[in-house]
């Protein structure tokens, strides 16, 4: 019995498992680049789980709904980028993600969100709401 309990969580644990989170790195150096754009990424890999994707979801609904006039006048963008796919590659690199990365890019400076977003966006997306709003505003602040 002990035995089939542990096949079970196991089970219930692979998809999360099977996604690699970037380390947290709260704000790093991302390029000599000063805008006053502020973008934000989600690098993923073709096969993803249900929180790769609530992950993606959230983070773009909730910059879309705290900053509503930032979108419509071209100050703030979301996108979503498979590392798999050719054309966004560079980028990644140049951002230095190599796996499931939720990235908030200002000029030259990045928020790494990744690991906020693993674990927030599912069991607590208020949270992680609360948590995207005081970056950005940070940012902005700037």
């Amino acid at each position: 019995m002990k035995t089939f309990r542990l096949f079970i969580a196991l089970l219930l644990c692979a998809p999360v498992i099977g996604c690699t989170a970037q380390p947290s790195a709260k704000q790093e150096k991302a390029s000599e680049n000063n805008s006053d754009k502020i973008e934000a990424y989600y690098f993923h890999f073709t096969a993803r789980c249900t929180t790769c994707r609530t992950i993606e979801a959230r983070a773009k609904e909730n910059l879309e709904s705290l900053y509503p006039n930032q979108f419509k006048q071209g100050l703030m963008t979301f996108q979503s980028l498979n590392l798999e796919e050719a054309p966004n590659k560079n980028l990644a690199d140049k951002l230095g993600v190599s796996g499931q990365t939720l990235l908030i890019v200002k000029g030259n400076e990045k928020i790494n969100l990744t690991n906020e977003g693993f674990m927030y966006a599912v069991v607590k997306p208020e949270k992680f709401k609360e948590i995207i709003n005081e970056k950005v505003d940070g940012l902005l602040a700037r």
